[in-house]
């Protein structure tokens, strides 16, 4: 009676797998059958949960901080017109963002030692955004848990950012897989 149970579950599995995956478009289908009788490995499927997996993983926080959040142009008083971390990024031509492997274009920001460079955050403030935030750690002097949004101009910073409290998640800390 086991065994049948047992057969059974794994029928109803294996309709369920070739349904998804005859109901999926523009998915080639790589299939695998082995020994036994009526089993097959669906790769495909398999393939889609894993980028499932790699993507919620992304998104999730290793660390959670609370900070300040200013802005800073690169024609700031004791800018030079390049970020502190390599790549050393010229941004004397309005640069406020940064092409990211894995996460995207991505704001850029200022912070402490506390952050390698590289990091990627996420916050949400009404001032910058009504979506949240994904940035990347390319600068450095500010202290301890704040962050300084690049934005286009020091009047911008002003009249758009100014101060505010924030809490923001560490979604990568440093430049993980990338060079």
């Amino acid at each position: 009676m086991k065994k049948l149970i047992n057969y059974s579950v794994k029928l109803v599995l294996i309709i369920l797998i070739v349904l998804v995956a005859n109901t999926s478009h523009n998915i080639y289908e790589t299939k695998i059958e082995n020994e036994s009788v009526n089993n097959t490995i669906n790769l495909t499927t398999m393939a889609l949960k894993v980028v499932e997996i790699n993507k919620s993983d992304k998104l999730a926080a290793k660390d959670t901080f609370t900070g300040d959040l200013t802005g800073y142009a690169f024609n700031c008083p004791l800018c030079g017109g390049t970020l502190g971390c390599k790549p050393s990024y010229n941004i004397k031509d309005g640069t406020v963002t940064y092409p990211d492997k894995d996460y995207g274009v991505v704001r850029i920001v200022a912070s402490s030692k506390n952050l390698p460079c590289g990091s990627i955050v996420r916050f949400k403030s009404n001032r910058v955004s009504e979506n949240e935030t994904f940035a990347i750690v390319l600068d450095r002097g500010v202290g301890g848990n704040a962050l300084d949004l690049l934005v286009p101009s020091e009047e911008y910073a002003l009249k758009y950012i100014g101060r505010s409290s924030i809490t923001y998640d560490v979604l990568r800390s440093g430049w993980g897989n990338e060079s």
